[in-house]
């Protein structure tokens, strides 16, 4: 048995913390695009991700998703179950298995997180925590593993060491198919079964704080550097690259968005400078460790106009994705993958097959289309039935009544700020008061309508 690596082992130790970061870092983020009376609930939502996806993951998710492929490159099958055999044996550059499979686990975690934000301030919270399971081991568990695992049918990774390059090789370094494209789609799917939020296109619906947006920002494009160099598997040159190529990226599309949102509006959005540096690092997530860096510019330079067009597109079109998923998640992650067929280049992954467009390779660039179209296919599919069917059965969102009332204190009893601190008596009325407060809904429909 070989030795663990000790250099490895510390980076990956410190990758897995700083990807867990990034979905407080989401909740942030996503809390301070809703409004005031919704922080609380938008907040939990990811913030309890972290609880249900981590449990079903040590129990099943990651025997599914990385176990011994069982035919055609779908699933795994069940030698891990329970973590069993999964322990400190070292495995890819002497990093331990157990290692290996937590950093696994943080992926697993945000992204259902990331769906989050395309039916923030409406969800029913029972139904939402049974949504996020199902959905975890029914979309995100096959799909990690027909990208992610050796012998998937996506992976640029064979267990044949005569036929590395066998079948299709979807490059997808760290996420932006498994992760990203998939998370945007069943944005789509989510939108179109809770519909639009109560006002939405006739009263103002405001980001409650920028500066909660700012920081959660901040605290993503950190953590992201354990997402995708962390990807490496080891503290390796193509480790560095994708480190190098993260920042590029998120800062180029950071800038670009700032710039195009200053030109058209008139003034540059605090607002969309955070979400432009987010659209950047979703785009180089599936490049980082195949390209260049002066191709990682060029791909945060395309995030930061392909997704202010497509935000701006869904909210010409009234399609109310609260927070955006869609436009910053679903296309900069197509758009990474696409630039990852166009731009990739051995001489970063070692990879003699991992050649783009530009290196004279077009099949790269069709095998990430393929998988743009089959991912978002099943991802929709899947979420748009899983949805409907818990419509169906419990009504997956709230009331008008308590949709006005906001879902921090219906759902959870709570306010995230309370006001009346300074001892002036509130007078009756409509000013609930502060928590713990039980809240009774009046007759509202079994479907939540």
């Amino acid at each position: 048995m070989s030795e663990i690596d000790s250099g490895n082992t510390a980076w990956m130790l410190a990758a897995a913390a700083l990807v867990l970061f990034m979905t407080p870092g989401l909740a942030f983020f996503y809390g301070g695009l809703t409004r005031n009376k919704n922080v609380l609930a938008t907040i939990m939502q990811s913030f309890i991700t972290i609880g249900v996806v981590a449990v079903l993951w040590v129990l099943v998710g990651y025997s599914l998703a990385f176990g011994p492929d069982q035919g055609l490159g779908l699933i795994g099958n069940f030698d891990y179950i329970g973590l069993k055999d999964v322990g400190p044996e070292p495995i890819a550059n002497g990093v331990p298995h157990l290692l290996f499979m937590a950093f696994q686990m943080m992926f697993a975690i945000i992204t259902p997180a990331l769906i989050t934000g395309a039916f923030a301030e409406r969800a029913k919270f029972g139904p939402f925590l049974v949504f996020t399971a199902l959905w975890s081991l029914l979309v995100y568990v096959p799909i990690a593993h027909w990208v992610f695992a050796t012998d998937g049918w996506l992976s640029a990774f064979s267990s044949n060491p005569d036929a590395p390059d066998i079948g299709l090789n979807s490059l997808d370094f760290a996420g932006g198919l498994a992760i990203h494209v998939n998370a945007g789609v069943a944005a789509i799917a989510a939108v179109l079964v809770f519909g639009k939020r109560k006002g939405y296109g006739s009263m103002a619906m405001e980001p409650h704080d920028i500066t909660m947006v700012v920081l959660g920002a901040a605290i993503l494009w950190f953590g992201w550097f354990g997402f995708n160099a962390g990807s490496a598997v080891g503290a390796t040159g193509q480790a560095v690259y994708a480190f190098v190529n993260t920042n590029i990226a998120a800062a180029t599309a950071a800038l670009v968005w700032t710039l195009i949102s200053w030109r058209m509006g008139g003034k540059p959005s605090v607002v969309g400078a955070a979400s432009g540096a987010v659209a950047g690092l979703v785009a180089v997530t599936p490049a980082s460790g195949y390209v260049e860096p002066m191709s990682a510019l060029l791909i945060g330079a395309g995030a930061g106009v392909f997704c202010y067009l497509a935000v701006r597109a869904r909210a010409r079109l009234g399609f109310d994705d609260s927070l955006d998923v869609v436009g910053v998640h679903g296309v900069g992650g197509a758009w990474g993958a696409i630039a990852t067929g166009i731009f990739a280049a051995a001489a970063v992954s070692g990879l003699p097959y991992a050649e783009g467009v530009i290196e004279g390779e077009w099949s790269r660039l069709t095998d990430s289309l393929i998988g743009i179209a089959a991912i978002g296919a099943y991802s929709f599919v899947v979420t748009f039935g899983l949805l409907k069917g818990l419509d169906l059965l419990v009504g997956i969102r709230v009331s008008e009544e308590e949709e006005e009332l906001g879902l921090d204190v219906t759902q959870h009893g709570e306010r995230a700020y309370t006001l009346d601190e300074s001892g002036v008596p509130l007078a009756p009325g409509p000013v609930l008061p502060a928590p713990p407060v039980t809240y009774t809904p009046s007759a509202a429909p079994s479907g939540g309508r």
